[in-house]
């Protein structure tokens, strides 16, 4: 399996984040063929025509979906609807 990322076109969502970061960092060093991080700017992912954009631009072979809205304990307990309908 260690040649697996070798020449495949990878989108990462979330990949600015925490943990997104260091999935980045670890395929750009198993020699992925691209590492793409879209930006919710410009792939809002919560609608259909912009995921339609983002595969038909991007051509990933593998989609790895790390992007959240994130708040902590006290966010999640205040405003539990949108998190969930936000992500």
């Amino acid at each position: 399996m260690s040649g697996f990322w070798v020449n495949r076109r990878v989108v990462l969502t979330g990949g600015h984040g925490f943990l997104g970061s260091y999935v980045v960092e670890n395929l750009q060093r198993r020699a992925a063929g691209g590492v793409s991080v879209p930006r919710k700017a410009d792939y809002d992912l919560r609608r259909l025509e912009a995921v339609k954009r983002m595969y038909a631009e991007l051509r990933p072979d593998v989609l790895i979906h790390l992007a959240a809205v994130v708040g902590g304990i006290g966010a999640n307990q205040e405003r539990p609807g949108e998190f969930f309908y936000d992500t």
